[in-house]
């Protein structure tokens, strides 16, 4: 089947006014303004009332915290008295409650737009071994393209590290559970679905050993790498006073320094570090929500990209950033920026490559991102409806700066996926329920 989505009222692509022609999964052709599609076409889409985009990517996120949004006792603290104030909490999930924290997530993710997330799933109490394969189903069902990183943590407050006990593991175990998985899930080539990456979560919590141990095992069998890296002040002073030097030095010496890898954050990088990360290719995830909640500094994204390397963006956990909302990332991502760096020249197209392209290179991958063929027909159809878009004059930049909460259409590898701002078949009113009661029975224990 070929599908014409005609005329868009604004499209993020270069010669496509006249819209973009799908066949099967890839987009196929690219049509010029007043021009009719060269290919046989099946099925029309009008979109003369939508801005196109191409489907949003996540490149960090935790899907479990969805269940500790506003935890009280994690209110208004920085990270680190933070995490502790979560860890008592997320040692009481169940894989019940996994699994409807991971639909939450994705299904929020979907609805903004997003048709590609990372998750870095870290926390491994001894009764759940199975979290990430329960992403892998949540993800098959609703259509989602996903790279799920297997995260570890093997220091405990005994070993020196941040982490309770219960909620860390062996080495070994995290490692063969890390080859397994690959094993089981990972696809590759073009238009892959699900893919696995390596994550052990933070200096502060993953030992020196399994930071080699899992860049090994990565490299042995052809997946990326990512990790939190350069959050806040405190690591760096952690990392100073267990290893002698900086987070950046510390990755180095365990052979993470690398264009097989991406991190988190990357707020704490100063100009040195920052040629080294070009240099090697290493990709940034900028999850600027959370940083802003968690007072910790804002990423200079504009700085990394200027010496070679891949900025993405990420909501990270939704007990940071406290939503999932991917198209609402991008309008705060170019607003902290701008104040940031005092720049009003950072403009939404800067903040949509973010979120497309830049965030595809942090992944590794070029058959998602843009609106090109040969590219994987993942696209986000926005309507500018709402009162708050009313008199706007540039539909595409409207959709930023007057900040678009959700799609109104997307597409996954050439299926609908979201049809009138609603997933087919799906009971939002139900996943609400069932959420509210996991997260309710976590946070008060019998």
């Amino acid at each position: 089947m070929t599908t014409w989505i005609k005329n868009p009222l604004a499209i993020l692509a270069d010669g496509a006014a006249g819209g973009v022609v799908i066949d099967g999964a890839e987009i196929v052709e690219l049509v010029a303004a007043g021009a009719a599609p060269r290919t046989a076409i099946d099925t029309v889409f009008d979109a003369s009332q939508h801005v196109v985009l191409p489907g949003l990517i996540n490149t960090h996120h935790h899907f479990y915290q969805t269940l500790t949004r506003a935890h009280p006792e994690a209110l208004d603290k920085e990270l680190f008295p933070w995490l502790l104030a979560h860890y008592p909490v997320w040692a009481r999930m169940t894989p019940e409650s996994v699994r409807v924290a991971v639909r939450m997530a994705m299904v929020e993710l979907m609805l903004s737009g997003c048709t590609t997330t990372s998750d870095h799933h870290y926390v491994f109490p001894r009764h759940i071994g199975d979290a990430i394969d329960i992403a892998v189903d949540e993800a098959r069902r609703l259509g989602m393209r996903v790279v799920l990183t297997r995260g570890s943590m093997d220091l405990s407050e005994k070993d020196g590290g941040l982490p309770p006990d219960e909620v860390v593991q062996p080495a070994e175990i995290i490692l063969a559970d890390s080859e397994r998985l690959i094993k089981a899930h990972h696809e590759t080539g073009p238009g892959a679905m699900v893919q696995i990456a390596l994550a052990p979560c933070t200096p502060f919590t993953a030992s020196r050993e399994l930071m080699r141990d899992t860049a090994e095992l990565g490299r042995r069998l052809g997946v990326r790498l990512h990790t939190h890296l350069a959050e806040t002040e405190d690591e760096n002073a952690y990392c100073l006073e267990h290893f002698g030097h900086r987070p950046l030095d510390y990755l180095d010496s365990v052979g993470w320094l690398a264009d097989d890898v991406w991190l988190a954050h990357g707020v704490f990088f100063n100009s040195d570090e920052r040629k080294r990360l070009g240099a090697a290719g290493t990709g940034i995830c900028h999850c600027p929500s959370s940083n802003m909640i968690l007072a910790s500094g804002f990423c200079p994204v504009p700085d990394l990209e200027a010496e070679g390397c891949a900025v993405g963006l990420g909501v990270d956990g939704s007990a940071s950033n406290n939503c999932s909302n991917l198209i609402q990332e991008v309008r705060q991502a170019l607003l902290l920026q701008r104040v940031a760096r005092r720049d009003p020249t950072i403009s939404h197209r800067d903040a949509l490559r973010w979120a497309t392209r830049g965030s595809a290179a942090c992944l590794g991958r070029t058959d998602i991102g843009e609106i090109a063929v040969g590219k994987q027909a993942d696209l986000g159809l926005y309507r500018l409806d709402d009162l708050r878009f009313s008199g706007h004059g540039d539909a595409l930049a409207a959709l930023i700066l007057s900040g678009a909460h959700g799609v109104d259409q997307l597409m996954i590898a050439g299926q609908w996926r979201v049809v009138d701002g609603a997933i087919p078949g799906f009971d939002v009113g139900q996943l609400r329920a069932q959420h509210q009661d996991a997260a309710a029975r976590l946070a008060a224990p019998s």
